[in-house]
């Protein structure tokens, strides 16, 4: 569900082993994969608790990020859709499938850097289908990699990061709790939230579970939503 980077010790580690397994494994971008990508092309400065040095000294390192800017935002397959934080409520998943495509095509593509360098951003805030240029493909990467909470109006609340329960606005819902979701027709598999922690229902499956704050790393089998964690160390604290 996207973030391969940057959420342990071993970015470099976690980037090789996905791309070993090839076609056996689908995977979408998080906004730290395409903050390591930022970075690894001069759009970004890194960022203090940044873990992928490994992969910017990296003898394969062009080869591992050609393959990372080319891996989708969203993946369906029959009734499941993945995607690392979430889609708009006015997105229908085939809606969602061909906007992503615009933006994925622009991350394969040779104007990819200019994407790179004019993604970051919280406006516009909300979705409109006269947007275009970068306008209208910040607005898809933003909810695909960074939405947690929805305003009443369908705007963004993308500076949201704590539990449904703490939000400053009690009118704000969760991306997956707005009323007249058009998506709900499939189980939107995610990640991105770790604040809301481990949450499964026939329309979710949220399986974000704390790892890099030394809670578990969840995965869950399709085919009978049995769960399977691995407890995680806690992180290390500087000084």
């Amino acid at each position: 569900m996207g973030d391969l980077v940057n959420r342990g010790p071993e970015s470099l580690e976690c980037l090789r082993f996905v791309k070993s397994l090839g076609a056996a494994a689908a995977t979408v971008l998080g906004n730290h994969d395409l903050h390591l990508l930022c970075v690894a092309h001069g759009v970004q400065k890194p960022r203090k608790r940044d873990t992928f040095d490994e992969v910017l000294r990296a003898p394969d390192r062009d080869e591992i990020l050609d393959w990372l800017r080319r891996q989708p935002l969203l993946h369906v397959e029959g009734e499941h859709a993945m995607v690392h934080a979430g889609l708009l409520p006015e997105w229908t998943v085939a809606r969602a499938r061909t906007l992503a495509a615009e933006a994925e095509a622009r991350l394969a593509g040779d104007g990819y850097l200019e994407l790179l360098a004019q993604m970051y951003g919280d406006e516009p805030a909300r979705w409109s289908e006269d947007l275009a240029g970068i306008e209208r493909l910040r607005v898809v990467i933003n909810a695909m990699t960074r939405l947690r909470m929805c305003a009443p109006d369908g705007s963004m609340v993308l500076a949201f990061k704590g539990e449904p329960e703490e939000a400053a606005d009690p009118s704000w819902r969760p991306w997956f709790d707005v009323p007249g979701r058009r998506s709900r027709d499939h189980a939107i598999v995610c990640g991105h939230w770790s604040a809301l922690g481990l949450r499964l229902r026939p329309d979710l499956l949220s399986l974000d579970s704390g790892c890099v704050w030394g809670r578990a790393l969840s995965a869950v089998r399709l085919g009978d939503r049995r769960v399977f964690q691995v407890e995680c160390p806690a992180p290390r604290r500087a000084g």
